[in-house]
């Protein structure tokens, strides 16, 4: 997957964190983890555009790492989304699928990516 085609996929994502947002309950959990996943998952997309403007290897390297470390942390909102039943957990599971393969391939890029910087 070249990167174009991942801003698009990360970009999806924020979207569909943004339906699912949309769709949490009108009340103090549904608000509060919604404003938590609602960040987080957009912010995905966000960072990983910023990495891909990154002005050397290692500022490339250390955004992929915030792409990460959103992407888990959105993880971790879909997860109590689904466990405590705030909203429809087959619902979620798709979203937390997508997760999963978004920090896949971004620990993947970061492997990658300092493999190539110690080589040159």
């Amino acid at each position: 997957m070249n990167a174009e085609e991942m801003k698009t996929r990360t970009k999806e994502f924020a979207k569909d964190i943004i339906n699912l947002c949309r769709k949490l309950p009108n009340n103090r959990e549904g608000r509060l983890i919604g404003n938590q996943v609602f960040k987080s998952g957009t912010s995905v997309a966000a960072n990983y555009r910023a990495a891909c403007r990154g002005r050397s290897k290692a500022e490339f390297i250390a955004k992929l790492g915030i792409v990460e470390e959103e992407a888990d942390e959105t993880l971790f909102w879909l997860e109590i989304i689904e466990e405590m039943n705030i909203y429809d957990p087959s619902s979620v599971d798709s979203l937390m699928q997508e997760c999963d393969e978004i920090i896949a391939i971004m620990v993947s890029s970061v492997k990658t990516a300092k493999q190539t910087r110690k080589q040159t």
